[in-house]
Formats: structure tokens, sequence, C-alpha cells
């Protein structure tokens, strides 16, 4: 068992809930946190008896700095399972390129952090009105096709490749422009033959665990590619741990990427805690044909993969020899029977997204099919 000077796991909600599918697994995530640190997992009005500084919180999303963060008593990573930073923009991707010289920029926007990451990522920028992105996107334009990313979407939802400056203004025409200017939009270049690897790390009550994986596709209801699942390698520790196995040479770039990606974050966002740290790094050819690497994006917030990070988590804690797992997460579009050594965590016809199965599992042999 961990340790642990908390009394009780609970859900930490808000005004924009998340759909049922989303709270529902959190809900199981919860449960099994709990069980790792040893207290209870309380329902909300369950959890108002107790004196707010005694939980450990599981929030639903990337936490802004506030008063009611500070009433909670969220200080540090034994607090919560997630993030927190100062700044609305810096809990999405938003983060992850450079303004345009002369453009608009929203309140505590941190330069730094791309001047600091810039070796990390792929080409792109950042921008928080219409016309900004217009000229950025004509920009990218001159070197190839761009992907026009929503930093709020998650799953790779909403995201539109474009090839031509018609196709550009097309796919701006509707965007809402106080929603761009409070969180923003992403235009990057658009790689082909993609292989996207998930890097992270995750601490819980003293315990951290560190790994590398690499992301399925699905198909939803709608026909739309949206995010299927992740294969992990998790060991016990941390980066240095991971980087002590043996690992194939684009996996190590990608884990270096995600460092100093991480390292940015750091040093250029103030007050900025995690205790659940997730990169997308992709690999894949630009229109030259060359191959490129960098992080995508970061998940500071419960996330697809958490499933699978708590699992590993919970391993570790049975088997205090155990050092390396093989953890896996599984989101399926249809009802179909889950392996027997599986874990599920949602099964249901989702008013949002239909049936839904999201399951996740502890393979003892590595990943042979």
């Amino acid at each position: 068992m961990t340790r642990c000077s908390k009394a009780a796991v609970v859900l930490l909600v808000d005004e924009q809930a998340p759909p049922e599918h989303e709270r529902q697994v959190h809900r199981k995530l919860g449960e099994r946190i709990a069980q790792l640190m040893g207290i209870r997992f309380l329902e909300i009005d369950e959890a108002a008896m107790i004196d707010p500084l005694a939980l450990y919180y599981l929030p639903a999303r990337t936490l802004i700095g506030d008063d009611r963060q500070r009433e909670l008593g969220i200080y540090t990573l034994d607090d919560f399972f997630g993030g927190l930073v100062s700044q609305p923009y810096m809990a999405t991707k938003a983060i992850s390129h450079q303004l345009l010289d002369g453009a608009t920029a929203p309140p505590g926007w941190a330069a730094d952090f791309a001047r600091l990451a810039r070796d990390a990522l792929l080409r792109g920028f950042t921008v928080f009105s219409v016309d900004d992105a217009l000229r950025a996107g004509r920009r990218l334009l001159e070197d190839g096709p761009l992907r026009i990313k929503p930093v709020r979407a998650t799953a790779g939802r909403g995201q539109r490749v474009v090839s031509s400056p018609t196709q550009l203004a097309e796919a701006l025409d509707n965007l809402d422009s106080r929603e761009l200017a409070v969180w923003g939009l992403v235009l990057e270049q658009n790689l082909s033959s993609v292989t996207t690897y998930s890097v992270g790390q995750v601490t819980i009550a003293g315990l951290t665990a560190s790994y590398f994986g690499t992301q399925q596709l699905t198909h939803d209801h709608a026909g739309e590619e949206v995010y299927g699942g992740s294969q992990l390698t998790v060991v016990r520790g941390g980066y240095r741990h991971l980087l002590a196995i043996d690992i194939d040479p684009v996996v190590r770039t990608a884990i270096d990427l995600a460092q100093r990606y991480e390292a940015a974050a750091f040093q250029a966002f103030i007050g900025f805690i995690a205790s659940r740290r997730n990169y997308d790094v992709v690999h894949g050819r630009d229109v030259q044909g060359q191959w490129r690497t960098g992080v995508l994006e970061q998940s500071w917030r419960v996330g697809g993969a958490s499933s699978a990070e708590v699992l590993a988590l919970q391993a570790f804690v049975e088997d205090p020899s155990l050092h390396q797992v093989y953890a896996s997460t599984h989101e399926v579009f249809d009802n179909l029977p889950i392996p027997d050594d599986a874990v599920l965590f949602y099964q249901s016809d989702d008013r949002e997204v239909g049936q839904i199965s999201k399951y996740a599992r502890i393979h003892d042999n590595g990943y042979s099919k």
C-alpha cells in the first residue's frame, strides 16, 4: 500500500459536466485509486461532511488556478490526480506553438514556452483570432498541407487537413471568435504515414510510474476516426528508469522530446504542478518525404490511458519486486464480449457517442496477439 495522508477520494465536478461514459470511467478510476491508497471513495454528497483538506480529488479537466482550488487545498501532487495551471490556454494543445509576430495573445501568454520547447515541436502556430489564423495558415501552406486542430477537442475529433488557401478560409469561416480569443486554435504541418506514441508519468501517494506506448485509432458510429486505445510499457520510477530498458531508437527519441517539452512547461509556467502528465508524440513523413518527430500535445488530466496507468500502479503495489508491466486501454464502439482478463470501466449505449465499451488489461507476457 502507498503512503497516504488523505481520508477519501472524491470526483471534482464543475458546471461543464463530462459525458456520461466519461463520468462512469472517472468513478471507476476513483474507486481504484482509493483502493491503491487504502482509503475510501466517496460520492459528492458524502464528501460534503469531510474537511476539504482531507480529500484527494479526481478532476475531469486540468484545473485552472483560482480561489476554489485554494479552498480545497490543492497545492501539491499528493492532493489530486491531474494538473494545475494558471491560465485557460495552458490546459490545452494551444501551448505547443509560437505566435506570429504581432499576433493577438490572451492575458498571461507565456512566450518562453514555445522558445524553450522549440526542438521538441513540429512546425506550427497558435492563434487567437481569425485574422491571425488566416496569416498563419497561408505561411504554413507554402510548405505543404496543414492540420487545423481545435484545442479543446479530444480523441482526435474536429481536426481537418487543408491544402489550399480556399480550403483554409472555408475551414475558418464558422469559428466562434469569443471561444477563439480565450482558448485558441492550432495550425500545424501535416505528416503522413504516422505513428503516435504516448509518453507519460503518473504519481499517486508517493508511487511514480513512467511509460511509453502506441495509440490505436478506431471509427466511431459516425464513421469518424478517433482514439481507440493505447498499449503501454510501464516501469516503476521516473524517466531515467524508462530509458534504462531496451527500447527502439524512435521511441527513445519520443521520450527525449517529451522530457524537453515537460521541462519547458515547468520552466515557463509559474505554479504549474501535475501528478498525471501524458504527451502525444508523432513520428511521420513531411511533404518532402523526410521523417519528422514532434510532441503534438499534452494531457495534464485524467485521459484515455489513465485506466492502464492505474492498473499498472496497482500491480506495483501488489508486488513490490515488480519493476515493469504491460498495460493497455481499449475503446470499442460496440458491445461485444470483453476479454476474460480485462477490467471493464464502461459498457453501455451512451446518448452522446452511442454504444461503446471501455476496458483495460494487464498483459503478463507482453503484447503477443
